[in-house]
């Protein structure tokens, strides 16, 4: 395993627990995704395993090196991309990656042409001598992946990489994080709020909150996990929740209620949204609108945090 960690727990004062008893394993040349709402404890998870903080109990390994006895042998191993950027704003593109390379120990030409290559592959080369200050937000976060592949990682731990970012730059992090992938072979931890992110890019995924791996697979498997058709219906109105519980409760099953959507599955959800419909208005809750389709990662999500992702990544 590139990546290990076993039942690991962590406690802020004044006894807040971001931790508590999370476990996972990522196999070399995997990409491995931590979903969940803001305070479940991916960014703790992060943290610990690339030695910014310690755990208060528990295991864990990087890259062959136990995280408590060998901490300098993680981060020489690692690559790091924070939420918040780490390049010095007044320094230029070129300038960042020529102190992150010595930072770790990567001199002379070895480290000349590294840069060089790191700011034609991020499409760097033409603002390689600007200002970072002047930077778009995607050059910005294209410049901190280049600083984490300065001294060839061989885990890359990757923290909301597109968070802030416009499709158009989300589109081409994604397509340079499946190259990291593929073609280098590296070891990828990914946490993200985007459940389509989390779909494209990740070989497996971990869905975490309250300081817990809920469930672990690929995203297949997830989906497919959820038999049947979702059925989405938004309601035009307040509703006694018991009481439509009670009504389509022959209709379709695993209801959800959250504010005035409802969420249910059936073996074939378009057969199934007459009856749905008709027990609504018999419950006097009628739909406003209602959607049928394939299993998501967010009915996978729903299905076992019991709350939309959206409103989850709110909190």
């Amino acid at each position: 395993m590139h990546v290990e960690a076993h039942d690991l727990v962590k406690t802020y004062p004044p006894g807040v627990r971001a931790l508590d008893g999370l476990s996972i394993t990522i196999e070399p040349g995997e990409v491995f995704g931590l979903l969940g709402p803001n305070g479940a404890g991916k960014s703790t998870t992060v943290k610990i395993l690339t030695t910014l903080a310690r755990a208060d109990s528990g295991t864990a390994s990087v890259a062959g090196h136990d995280l408590a006895r060998h901490p300098d042998r993680v981060r020489r191993a690692i690559g790091v991309v924070a939420q918040n950027s780490g390049a010095d704003p007044l320094a230029t593109a070129r300038d960042n990656l020529l102190l992150q390379g010595r930072l770790y120990g990567v001199r002379g030409r070895d480290l000349r042409t590294r840069v060089g290559e790191l700011l034609d592959r991020f499409d760097l080369a033409g603002a390689a001598d600007r200002p970072v200050k002047g930077f778009s937000g995607g050059m910005r976060r294209r410049l901190d992946v280049a600083l984490g592949l300065v001294h060839r990682p061989v885990v890359l731990f990757l923290d909301e990489p597109t968070n802030g970012l416009d499709p158009e730059a989300r589109s081409a992090m994604w397509a340079e994080i499946s190259r990291l992938a593929g073609s280098e072979g590296l070891t990828i931890l990914l946490t993200t709020h985007y459940l389509e992110e989390a779909d494209r890019l990740t070989d497996r995924l971990a869905i975490v909150d309250e300081g817990k791996v809920l469930v672990t697979g690929t995203a297949d498997a997830l989906k497919g996990s959820l038999r049947g058709d979702a059925v989405h219906v938004e309601l035009s109105g307040d509703l006694d929740e018991a009481l439509v519980r009670q009504a389509i409760g022959a209709v379709v099953r695993d209801v959800t209620v959250d504010g005035r959507v409802l969420s249910a599955r059936a073996d074939d959800g378009a057969a199934a949204v007459p009856g749905v419909l008709a027990a609504l208005d018999r419950a006097g809750s009628p739909a406003a609108a209602v959607t049928v389709a394939r299993p998501s990662l967010d009915d996978v999500y729903l299905r076992h945090v019991g709350r939309r992702f959206a409103e989850g990544v709110a909190r």
